[in-house]
């Protein structure tokens, strides 16, 4: 290529859509359009040219000011010590600034460093945005081959390291984007995995899942090079013939040892230098579908079918299995227990009138780190993080005999399904609880109360078919009351005891937040968007946004002002949700960015 008539003297010019690259003499060359990454759409730059590197120790102690990770900090606690809004003054809350986003699937958490947001929007497109205005710093679309494909696309979350940006894209590749400009540094291809989780960067490494795609072949969690993207590891979720494991799966076929990572990441402890993944239910969904049409094939107790339904911790430098938890064994009813792992370091006193399953070995009163758990169909789990030991269990939200979780030996930790309620022959009707009592919307911990705080809601899952949508619907828990549909739940990790507020009929598919300034903040399908004391429950601030609150909530600073952001939008539960609470007549496509901020 004759470059001499673009070659000129230059700074780096931003504002345009060119590529701007160096010569053998440092010269600066200027690309046309046709030269520059696909898909980079630049605008004005917001400070990006003083741009510090993420470190390892800015991930394992982030600023307050930043939000690096979907849940702030490795332990997952979505807690912020920030504190300029709080109980005293959050009623003076007003809305900063606010964006409108294309049409489609938001289901994300942005990341916010050093006064710039990166974020997820639908279409298969990641921005950078001014985080004090919303301004469009730089956009990357990701071309795929499928029309349309983008606006189905549902990754979870970015990640940062260094100073690039990495996006799980929806054609299963993991994507690091340069974070000045938006350009592509390295991608890397998963095979047909699926990607509608999210990235997390630990030890210089990508970690990432996936939704399998069909096949066990896509069935595992990868590391990659944060700086090349080279693969550094696997660790399948499904074990293959004759590997550890393989006799849980009952002589199952290859092709019908399926279990997924499609919700949000795991967490990481940089001390014990072990990875939390929580890993989805087996696949096919039913036992007489994995198993030749016997559902006996597999045990009824753990270890059936593994890893699904499963907390793994693996080693960082090699993927390898240090210890597995399996909640549910040979689930029956699709109920995932993937998810986030909270990690915190408590006093353990489970009080029996809370707490169901007590392991009786533990020492009341004695100080435990630890794993902690609340899956899809209901239920909390507390295990030692260290070694994966049974510590104490309870049903969530509610003890129901409809539960698929029977028992738990509290000798060993050993769960029990409950064969009542397993598919015995085709098309035989069931109800099963819980359902998605609390999904993809991540809960938060506060240390002040030393609570875990989550959204809930009542539903069961009606089964009546073999396979397909029309084979089940959503219904609540048979005998509840209908008033008391959903709310929001601070669960006491010392004792297990529960309080409960914010208690209605609006399901909540939103992040909780919890600042040090003892509020916890969370939004709902009303389209309300609430901050509460963290010790009352009280509410204390609402606002009515223009559509669902999805997942999304985060703070974070700029210029010493605090913000609160959170996201509208369309997600895959908003039908089915409203299906059981149609009074709401939510408004659709109401995808936006709002964040807020005290108003003098």
């Amino acid at each position: 290529m004759n470059i001499s008539t673009s070659v000129r003297s230059c700074p780096h010019r931003r504002g345009t859509r060119a590529a701007v690259t160096r010569n053998l003499a440092g010269i600066c060359v200027l690309l046309a359009l046709a030269f520059s990454t696909p898909g980079v759409q630049q605008s004005a730059s917001a400070g990006l040219s003083t741009y510090q590197p993420v470190t390892d120790a800015m991930l394992r102690q982030p600023s307050p000011y930043d939000w690096l990770m979907y849940s702030r900090t490795y332990d997952a606690q979505r807690f912020s010590p920030l504190k300029q809004i709080n109980t005293r003054n959050v009623g003076r809350l007003g809305l900063a600034w606010s964006r409108g986003l294309p049409a489609g699937v938001t289901e994300t958490i942005p990341l916010v460093y050093g006064g710039v947001m990166y974020v997820v929007v639908p279409g298969a497109k990641v921005q950078a945005l001014d985080a004090s205005n919303g301004d469009l710093i730089w956009e990357y679309v990701r071309p795929l081959e499928i029309k349309g494909a983008g606006e189905q696309a549902r990754s979870k979350n970015l990640a940062i390291y260094g100073d690039l940006i990495y996006y799980t894209a929806p054609d299963s590749y993991v994507i690091a984007l340069d974070v000045r400009d938006g350009s592509v540094r390295w991608q890397a291809q998963t095979g047909k995995r699926g990607h509608t989780s999210g990235p997390l960067v630990i030890e210089g490494q990508v970690i990432s899942g996936g939704t399998c795609g069909g096949s066990r072949d896509g069935c595992y969690i990868a590391a990659h090079d944060a700086l090349t993207g080279a693969e550094r590891w696997r660790f399948y979720t499904t074990p293959a013939p004759g590997e550890p494991g393989d006799e849980s799966w009952g002589g199952a076929e290859l092709q019908y040892r399926q279990a997924s990572t499609w919700g949000l990441p795991g967490s990481y402890d940089p001390d014990k230098k072990l990875i939390y993944w929580g890993i989805a239910n087996p696949m096919p969904d039913l036992r007489i579908q994995r198993h030749g049409g016997d559902p006996a094939a597999t045990s009824r107790y753990a270890p059936a079918d593994l890893y699904s339904n499963s907390t793994v911790a693996l080693k960082p430098d090699t993927g390898k299995l240090a210890w597995y938890y399996q909640h549910l064994p040979g689930d029956d009813a699709d109920l995932d227990h993937t998810h986030e792992r909270t990690l915190v370091r408590t006093s353990i006193k489970p009080d029996p009138r809370y707490v169901k399953w007590i392991n009786p070995k533990i020492k009341i009163g004695e100080t435990r780190d630890v794993a902690v758990t609340l899956p899809e169909g209901g239920g909390v789990f507390v295990l030692d993080s260290a070694t994966g030991e049974f510590l104490w269990a309870t049903p969530f939200p509610f003890d129901t005999p409809e539960m698929l979780l029977r028992d738990i030996d509290v000798q060993t930790g050993r769960t029990e399904i409950n064969w009542d309620l397993v598919t015995k022959q085709p098309n035989q009707p069931r109800i099963v609880c819980y359902w998605n009592t609390r999904s993809y919307w991540p809960t938060a911990y506060h240390p002040g109360t030393n609570s875990l705080y989550t959204s809930y809601i009542d539903n069961c899952r009606e089964i009546t078919g073999m396979t397909g949508r029309d084979s089940w619907r959503v219904i609540p828990r048979p005998g509840s009351d209908p008033k008391e549909l959903t709310g929001l739940a601070r669960i006491n990790l010392s004792t297990g005891e529960v309080m409960r507020f914010d208690v209605g009929r609006a399901p909540g598919n939103g992040a909780l937040l919890a600042t040090a300034g003892n509020l916890v903040f969370h939004g709902d399908m009303s389209r309300r968007f609430r901050a509460f004391d963290a010790a009352t429950g009280k509410r204390l601030w609402e606002t009515v946004l223009g559509g669902n609150v999805s997942v999304s909530t985060i703070t974070y600073a700029v210029n010493g002002r605090q913000y609160v952001a959170v996201m509208t939008g369309d997600n895959l539960k908003v039908p089915e949700l409203l299906g059981v609470v149609p009074e709401l007549e939510l408004p659709r496509g109401h995808n936006e960015i709002y964040v807020f901020a005290l108003m003098d």
